[in-house]
């Protein structure tokens, strides 16, 4: 698989990650199983997809141990991305980021993952009750002990409601923070939403890291599983799957959203009859830029395959053109 750098220590990925959260936490319940998610990562690892991206929080601990079973084998294999910051209660999520908190916490990762060493340490969310600069603080002191190798912040979830790039100002509050700790410690990767229907990160996120060196990793790439057009409207989602509270996932709005996948499969039909839409959707991601690691979700060997095959699509100019004039994204507010 092609390469792709991150950060300016030049770390080495495959240009397709794998977003390993829906092995454990917040999609369908029912669906997750164990060993058919360790087969999914071993084959992602086969095909050269090698940044693995988990977080702490997910399961919670549950897919960072997920994680392990394979790194216990296949660490050489894998770049290991994991999080910190975010704590799970009950009906609610929590930000913790005090320096002590951070380093066990760090601790405790290492020791599910069964590695010596994570590639890139996030931020999950700042606390908002810890000025970021003592957090990340704490976080480069894990790079001097040689327990992580480089960081990342992750840019807080938002949802524009305009193509070409968002509203002005969208992402105000991710910068400030990422210009402060940029002072204390150099950001090697930021993890952000970027996809053809959440496009809002063009125009701020990816040119303030373009210029810096910095990689960014792309959440949710897929649009949630939308932008693979194997959803289909009205047949719900169970109660733990977090697109059951999503304002894109009623019945209603994923209906309106249609022509957005038609455009993908005109545009994957172009290309060949093996070409899918998730490819098309996963093609336009990595053509924003060199520095750009599309990371989607991911619990079968089927749909790991089918998104490392992304790499092999070559969307022209006109493609590109095509898929930016898809309509706006509907949501239950509008």
């Amino acid at each position: 698989m092609e390469r792709r750098t991150i950060g300016a220590a030049a770390l080495s990925v495959g240009a397709v990650g794998l977003g390993c959260m829906p092995m454990s936490w917040a999609y369908s319940g029912s669906r997750q199983r164990g060993e058919e998610s360790v087969r999914a990562v071993h084959r992602a690892l086969d095909l050269g997809s090698t940044l693995l991206d988990t977080a702490d929080m997910y399961g919670p601990f549950t897919n960072e141990l997920l994680l392990g079973r394979v790194l216990k084998e296949r660490r050489a294999d894998a770049f290991v991305s994991t999080k910190v910051g975010l704590l799970v209660g009950d009906q609610h999520v929590v930000a913790n980021g005090r320096p002590g908190y951070v380093k066990r916490a760090c601790d405790a990762s290492l020791r599910r993952l069964q590695t010596d060493v994570i590639d890139l340490y996030q931020l999950h969310r700042a606390d908002p009750e810890v000025p970021v600069e003592e957090t990340w603080g704490a976080m480069a002191e894990l790079v001097q002990a040689g327990k992580v190798r480089a960081l990342g912040l992750c840019a807080v979830g938002v949802r524009g409601g305009r193509r070409g790039g968002g509203r002005r100002g969208l992402y105000e509050g991710t910068l400030r923070q990422l210009e402060r700790v940029q002072q204390v410690f150099p950001v090697s990767a930021v993890e952000a939403e970027l996809s053809v229907w959440s496009p809002e990160a063009v125009r701020e996120l990816l040119p303030w890291c373009a210029a810096r060196g910095v990689g960014f990793l792309a959440a949710m790439p897929l649009g949630n599983g939308f932008l693979t057009g194997t959803l289909t409207p009205g047949e719900g989602f169970e109660p733990d799957d977090m697109r059951a509270r999503h304002p894109r996932f009623t019945a209603e709005m994923m209906a309106a959203n249609q022509p957005i996948v038609a455009g993908l499969r005109r545009v994957a039909r172009r290309h060949g009859e093996s070409v899918t839409p998730a490819q098309v959707a996963l093609a336009w991601v990595l053509a924003q830029g060199r520095h750009v690691v599309p990371v989607p979700g991911a619990k079968r060997e089927r749909w790991v395959s089918e998104n490392a095959g992304a790499v092999g699509v070559s969307l022209t100019g006109g493609d590109l053109a095509e898929l930016g004039a898809l309509p706006v994204a509907r949501g239950s507010w509008d």
